[in-house]
């Protein structure tokens, strides 16, 4: 009886203690990410900042305005069927915009795997990870858009290691599955996604947990 105190009071601590040591696996993993990236622990630690900061600012790239028609009554989808009156309609106007953290940051690295490793073979992966994230990404009116998160990674990973025969496999596979998870998942499906969303659309506008940043981590541990 006298140790059950004890043990609620140990209890209740480990739980407390649970997001901490979430934040400590997370940093370990993402250090162990970067560093097969060519950067040292304290360019992780920097870089990681910068991630988590710039995932809060967004970068206006352009406006589309476009003219919808508003959802009818009974009594207006009536009149359009049978008396020819056209629907009301108004216009939306959608800002397309990039997230500084989890879409410019990752791009920059990928691009930066470039001047490291096989620029053929990361193209070849961007191409790979492009065709099955458009196939795979479903557009949801209201949400945006929805993937299997280990979809792109598993298959920049697996492409990455078959193209390169393993060598330089990690850079390769970030680089082509932030690319290709960018390309295939978020621009090719851009204009559906303006015609369906009024307000700001941000391409990696979910930060650190945006599917590009995601795939490109994923990428790095898998391989």
């Amino acid at each position: 009886m006298i140790y059950l105190p004890v043990t609620a009071l140990l209890f209740v601590l480990l739980l407390l203690s649970l997001p901490f040591l979430w934040l400590a696996i997370a940093f370990d993993a993402v250090q162990l990410a970067v560093a097969k990236l060519g950067f040292s622990p304290t360019a992780a630690s920097v870089l990681l900042l910068m991630v988590i900061l710039g995932s809060t600012i967004n970068i206006p790239l352009y406006e589309r305005v476009s003219t919808v028609a508003i959802v009818p009554d009974f009594e207006e989808l009536w009149l359009s069927r049978f008396w020819g009156i056209p629907l009301r309609k108004i216009q939306q106007k959608t800002i397309v915009a990039l997230n500084v953290g989890g879409g410019l940051i990752p791009t920059v690295l990928a691009l930066y795997q470039f001047t490291r490793v096989s620029p053929l073979g990361i193209l070849l992966v961007t191409l790979i990870v492009a065709v099955v994230s458009y196939y795979s990404a479903q557009v949801v009116p209201g949400i945006g858009i929805q993937m299997n998160a280990l979809v792109a990674p598993l298959t920049a990973a697996m492409a990455a290691i078959l193209i390169s025969g393993g060598i330089a496999a990690a850079p390769i596979a970030f680089a082509g599955g932030v690319l290709g998870t960018l390309i295939g998942a978020d621009l090719l499906h851009l204009r559906e996604i303006e015609r369906m969303s009024a307000g700001v659309l941000s391409i990696g506008g979910a930060g650190v947990f945006d599917g590009i940043a995601l795939c490109g981590l994923f990428a790095l541990l898998l391989t």
